[in-house]
């Protein structure tokens, strides 16, 4: 049986993805006391990188929030594995940062990382999913990748 955050996200219609490997030399998640740190997560679909490019110039900012969706996703399906399945053990989304692979004259940073933050409230709902969070614009991005997203998260 789920536990009831995975269940309410499942009544929403929100599936928790399969979580993608993690590249060598790091691991997904570092736990330090009541902390969750999590490794930074791209958009990744079935195990292949999605909605590569720069933002402003091969992505529109739709686009680019549909992949910080995705990857916000992952993270959760990382960080669910870590808890052996038990998302109800996350009190608090402490603070989500979004890097995104942005063109020169790109300043919508933020519409971007929206889609992380919104698939996080709607996993969490606002008492446990209302975060802090960064953005920040930056190019180039490894493997082409449109953004990258990185988390603290509390549990019990």
């Amino acid at each position: 049986m789920a536990d009831k955050t995975t269940e309410q996200a499942l009544a929403k219609g929100i599936i928790i993805p399969t979580p993608p490997k993690t590249g060598a030399y790091h691991v997904a998640v570092v736990q330090t006391g009541n902390l969750l740190y999590h490794s930074g997560q791209t958009p990744i679909v079935n195990g292949e990188k999605v909605l590569l490019g720069t933002v402003g110039k091969d992505l529109t900012p739709e686009q680019a929030e549909e992949a910080a969706r995705i990857a916000a996703m992952n993270m959760i399906a990382q960080i669910s594995t870590y808890l052996e399945g038990n998302l109800d053990r996350v009190t608090r989304c402490v603070r989500l940062t979004g890097y995104v692979n942005s063109a020169p004259d790109f300043f919508e940073q933020p519409q971007v990382l929206h889609g992380a933050s919104k698939a996080v409230l709607d996993v969490f709902g606002e008492e446990r999913g209302l975060h802090a969070r960064a953005v920040f614009g930056m190019t180039p991005m490894p493997f082409n990748v449109s953004v990258v997203i990185d988390g603290i998260w509390e549990v019990k």
